[in-house]
């Protein structure tokens, strides 16, 4: 019903957003002034895009009426293109227009000074704040005045915050937000004690997230109630990261080598990956309750690899794609890895996902020496295994095969297919192998 409204009113949209509470819509609909109070609210408290907003405006003088105690307004970027001054006059026109606005979000070009209005007028209000605010370029001198990350501490009764495109050489102004439970930044360069005193300004944060952090070397976050965490930095992946948590369930971070989770923590998904560096050391302890483990990245050192397997003998989904290990700089191939050993250490495997030279560390003669009679995966229903190489072919196929023989629970095996220089004689011949092995089997798919 609100859509069709808006679409009756669509061609007064740009006059609509000129003079959002200042027009006269009784003669476009009038007959929408017979619906009921509750009605009418009921509606509109589904609407919170600007455009819609300004375009309700126009259907009658009730519905303009009930507009002032919307909950939500949201100004996407091209909401005004008529630059940085029509822009402000825009979002000015319809906050102020609010009497008890609980969520913000501005995607458009706003200055720091329309930003303070904008927050003075809804901080008794105020819940939800997501600010683009793309200020990761800053030419010149950092100001001494108030910036407008200044200005968010007159929220205290803010749950949710999420900023785009934030630079933070300067810890802001900020006092504890006793009430914000979920914090994200997306596109941020800062320092180290910046971010620091960020996070040290929301202690009751139960999800964070930092994506795209650049300039970061350590951090630390010691949050007692943080439930989910998510960490990803740009650079050459030597950041540290030391993480107290005891009710975290869910932390995924990329670009770190050094990797401590202290204490006692409820991890129940772990995934760790760097693309541009090397995993030196990861600490998680004990992982009794995780049921998805991801480790990818470039290069780890075994003995993080090897740490991680072994806290998580309880996982459920593991996925391994990592290219290269050793503990220097130079690259070298995995160890050989037993293939008893490994299964039987992680018992309760339902999806196992693993990765070129991973899967060859699992393919090598003396790993299915210890196989018998006796032996089974129990839980394992999916396989997703990824093979570069013709290499070693005949233990790569004898590992498929132990694969489905020993999984009595198996429903799908699905062999990929990557990178492989199909004009070798050896890529065809084990082609051949694995078409016939995938013909022996119905599980098996082929991609």
């Amino acid at each position: 019903m609100v859509r069709f409204l808006i679409g009756v009113c669509e061609k007064n949209t740009t006059s609509a957003m000129a003079n959002t509470m200042d027009i006269d819509g009784d003669s476009l609909m009038g007959i929408m002034d017979v619906l009921p109070d509750a009605v009418v609210q009921h509606m509109l408290s589904f609407v919170k895009n600007a455009r819609d907003v300004a375009m309700c405006c126009c259907v009658s003088k009730k519905w303009r009426e009930a507009m002032r105690n919307i909950r939500s307004l949201y100004f996407s970027r091209s909401v005004c293109d008529d630059g940085l001054t029509e822009s402000d006059a825009v979002v000015s026109r319809m906050v102020f227009s609010t009497s008890a606005l609980e969520g913000l979000i501005v995607y458009c070009h706003f200055s720091g000074n329309s930003l303070r209005a904008w927050l003075s007028h809804t901080c008794n209000s105020l819940k939800h704040l997501e600010l683009r605010l793309d200020n990761l370029v800053v030419k010149g001198p950092v100001p001494n005045f108030p910036t407008k990350l200044d200005y968010i501490c007159s929220l205290p009764h803010l749950e949710s915050l999420k900023l785009w495109g934030v630079h933070l050489s300067q810890a802001p102004n900020w006092s504890p937000f006793m009430n914000l439970h979920t914090l994200e930044v997306v596109g941020v360069r800062t320092r180290d004690f910046a971010l620091s005193s960020i996070i040290h300004a929301c202690p009751m944060l139960k999800c964070l997230a930092l994506l795209g952090c650049d300039g970061v070397k350590v951090v630390n976050i010691d949050l007692q109630l943080l439930e989910e965490c998510r960490l990803d930095f740009y650079g050459i992946g030597d950041c540290s990261v030391n993480i107290t948590a005891p009710k975290l369930q869910s932390f995924e971070v990329q670009g770190a080598a050094w990797i401590r989770i202290k204490g006692i923590h409820s991890l129940r998904r772990l995934s760790i990956a760097n693309n541009a560096g090397k995993v030196n050391k990861v600490e998680v302890g004990k992982l009794l309750n995780l049921e998805y483990l991801s480790i990818r990245g470039v290069q780890w050192c075994w003995d993080a690899i090897n740490t991680v397997l072994q806290s998580a003998t309880d996982v459920k989904q593991l996925v391994m794609k990592i290219e290269f290990s050793g503990d220097a700089e130079r690259l070298q191939p995995f160890p050989e890895m037993d293939f008893v050993d490994f299964f039987n250490s992680h018992p309760r495997l339902t999806n196992f996902e693993v990765h070129g030279a991973m899967f060859a560390a699992l393919s090598q003669r003396n790993s299915l020496a210890q196989l018998d009679s006796l032996f089974t995966i129990p839980c394992l229903e999916k396989i997703l295994i990824t093979v570069r190489s013709p290499l070693n072919a005949e233990q790569k196929m004898m590992t498929l095969m132990s694969l489905v023989q020993y999984s009595p629970k198996l429903k799908e095996l699905i062999i990929r297919i990557s990178q492989m220089k199909n004009c070798q004689e050896t890529a065809d011949k084990f082609f051949e192998q694995v078409m016939r092995f995938k013909l022996r089997n119905q599980v098996v798919t082929i991609e």
